[in-house]
C-alpha cells in the first residue's frame, strides 16, 4: 500500500489574503489538502509585494506564501459568480476567509448560509478581534497586534530605550496562522468521528497575546501576583549573543550543570567560589554575573576556537548567522531545507521545505504558486462536469 499524503482528499476553499490566512493554507497544501484560492480581479495584494521577475502579480511574497494552491477569479457580485461559489462551497471540507462581516453578509457567506448548502463544511474566520470584545469589527494588521499585545514593549525592558518597537518580521500574521492550521485540523478531526461541521473563529490579538504570554505571565500567573509580568531569563539584558574575536556567537549552557562545566574546562572554576555563586540557587540568582564573566572570556578568542571547545563539551553554541548566511548553512543544506524548482512562468526559484515530516506520508513538493487566475476556467469546467484535475 502506498502511503499518501497528510490530507490528501481534504478539499480547502481559501479566501484569505496577504500573510495570516495564506500562510495557514500554504501549510495545509504542504500537507497534501487541495486548495482552491478565491481572489478579487485584483489578485490578493501580497502579490505586489517585493518586485516580480516576469510577470505582474507575481511577486516574491506571492511565490512562497500561496505555493501549492490553484487560483480562481470570478466576480462574486454577479448571479453566475455566486452560483459557481455555493457550487464549490458544497464540495469543500473548509471554507477558510478573513472577509468582514459586512462583506460576508453581502456575499451570502455567513456561517447559516454557508451550512445551508454544505451541512457539515467546516468554516474558519480569521479575524482580527474576537466577536464578543469591544474590538470585534476593527481592521487589524501585524503593527497593531504587535501594538495591542505588548510585543511592542519587549525590547524596551531590554536594553533601556523607552521607545516601543516593532520585532522585525511578520511575527503575529505567522503565529496566528499557526493557530488557524490547528482550528482546521481539530475542527475537519471533529467531523470525522462526529458528522457534524461547525464555525471556527482565530482572532490574531487572542491568538498573538496567547502565544506571548506562555512565559511573559510568569508572575501573574498566580492571584494576587507574587511576581511582575515578564519572564525575568528573557528580559535579561545580559542574554544577548556574545562578541568573540571574529564574530559574534549564542552560548546556552541553560542548566546549573553545563554553567559549573563551561567555567571547569575554561580554567575559571574559582569564579564560582565567591559567596553569591556557590550553590545552585545562588548561581540562578547570579545569572547575570556569570553572562557577564562569560561575555569577557570569549572575547578573548576566535568563534572556531569556542565551538569546538563547547562542542566537545556538550554544552550548546552556535554562530550569529546573517539572514544571508542560511543559505549557505551546513545543516540547513543537508537536510535539503532549500531547494531550486522551475516556475512556468517566473523560471527559477527557491522554496523552502516543509519542516514537518511524517514517517508514514508521502512528501511529494507542492504546485509552484499560480498566476493570477491561472484555474479558473479549470475549476469552472470541473463544477459543470465532475471531471478530475
Amino acid at each position: 500500500m502506498t502511503d499518501t499524503a497528510i490530507l490528501q482528499g481534504i478539499r480547502v476553499l481559501d479566501m484569505t489574503s496577504v500573510i495570516f490566512g495564506p500562510y495557514c493554507t500554504a501549510t495545509l497544501a504542504e500537507m497534501g489538502a487541495e486548495v482552491i484560492k478565491i481572489e478579487p480581479g485584483t489578485g490578493d495584494e501580497i502579490r505586489r509585494v517585493g518586485k516580480p521577475r516576469f510577470t505582474r502579480g507575481m511577486g516574491p511574497a506571492h511565490m512562497t506564501l500561496n505555493r501549492g494552491k490553484r487560483s480562481v477569479v470570478w466576480d462574486l457580485k454577479s448571479a453566475d459568480g455566486q452560483e459557481r461559489l455555493r457550487r464549490l462551497l458544497s464540495r469543500c471540507d473548509v471554507f477558510i476567509h478573513n472577509l468582514r462581516s459586512d462583506a460576508l453578509a453581502r456575499l451570502g457567506l455567513d456561517y447559516d448560509s454557508v451550512k445551508a448548502v454544505r451541512e457539515d463544511i467546516v468554516v474558519v474566520h480569521c479575524t482580527g478581534f474576537g466577536s464578543d470584545g469591544p474590538y470585534a469589527g476593527r481592521a487589524a494588521y501585524d503593527d497593531i497586534i504587535q501594538a495591542a499585545s505588548g510585543a511592542a514593549s519587549l525590547l524596551s525592558r531590554t536594553d533601556g530605550n523607552p521607545q516601543p518597537r516593532f520585532l522585525p518580521m511578520a511575527m503575529a500574521d505567522k503565529v496566528s496562522g499557526l493557530h488557524a492550521v490547528y482550528a482546521v485540523l481539530g475542527a475537519v478531526l471533529h467531523r470525522q468521528r462526529t458528522g457534524r461541521g461547525q464555525a471556527v473563529e482565530v482572532p490574531m490579538f487572542e491568538c498573538f497575546t496567547h502565544f506571548l504570554l506562555q512565559d511573559h505571565l510568569y508572575g501573574r500567573a498566580f492571584v494576587p501576583p507574587q511576581e511582575s509580568v515578564g519572564y525575568p531569563r528573557q528580559l535579561d539584558p545580559q542574554r544577548q549573543p556574545i562578541k568573540s574575536l571574529d564574530g559574534y556567537l549564542s552560548i546556552a549552557p541553560y542548566t546549573d550543570e553545563r554553567w559549573v562545566r563551561f567555567f571547569e574546562i575554561t580554567g575559571h572554576s574559582d569564579f564560582l567560589q565567591r559567596e553569591c555563586l556557590n550553590s545552585p540557587r545562588e548561581r540562578f540568582r547570579g545569572l547575570d554575573l556569570m553572562q557577564a564573566k562569560m561575555a569577557r572570556m570569549v572575547a578573548e578568542h576566535s568563534s572556531e576556537y569556542w565551538l569546538e571547545l563547547l562542542a566537545r563539551h556538550d554544552i550548546p553554541a552556535c554562530r550569529v548567522n546573517d539572514l544571508e548566511d542560511l543559505f549557505s548553512d551546513p545543516h540547513l543544506a543537508a537536510t535539503a531545507f532549500f531547494r531550486e524548482r522551475d516556475h512556468p512562468s517566473e523560471g527559477r526559484y527557491l522554496e523552502m521545505r516543509s519542516p514537518v515530516r511524517f514517517s508514514g506520508a508521502q512528501a511529494e513538493p507542492v504546485s509552484a504558486a499560480p498566476l493570477l487566475g491561472e484555474h479558473t476556467e479549470e475549476v469552472s469546467r470541473w463544477l459543470v462536469d465532475h471531471s478530475t484535475w
